[in-house]
């Protein structure tokens, strides 16, 4: 039988709307979109590159529950209100997958919440243990 384990955060939106951070399915795991709140805190920067490097952060943290890391991941997507916000971004993104080029999408859209600047959302796969 498949491994299937949620993965909680503590962020008081997966309780609000009945989701988990990430699922860990067998050898795939499923990362919600997460955004840039320090989910500690409930706390949010203003700026955008601040906004992404949490939410790396934030990743990183369910990953690496489920047993994986960056290095495991095979998609991305990103999701901006603002295209203009995206490439301030591209240093932090790049720290994190210049090496592994998961394939990825960019899209310009309403997020829930605007003091949201950015979003992502994540797959990996986890490697044979």
């Amino acid at each position: 039988m498949t491994e299937r384990r949620a993965i909680l955060s503590g962020s008081t939106f997966e309780e609000l709307v009945g989701y988990a951070r990430a699922v860990v399915d067998g050898d795939r795991v499923h990362v919600s979109g997460t955004t840039g709140f320090d989910y500690t805190t409930m706390t949010i920067s203003d700026d955008v590159v601040e906004q992404a490097e949490q939410c790396l952060r934030n990743i990183e943290a369910a990953l690496v529950e489920a047993d994986c890391t960056f290095a495991d991941v095979v998609r991305v997507r990103y999701l901006l209100p603002e295209r203009d916000d995206f490439e301030p971004c591209w240093p932090a993104l790049r720290r994190c997958f210049g090496e592994v080029r998961p394939a990825a999408t960019m899209l310009v859209c309403g997020l829930s919440d605007p003091r949201m600047r950015i979003e992502i959302e994540v797959e990996a796969r986890r490697a044979a243990r």
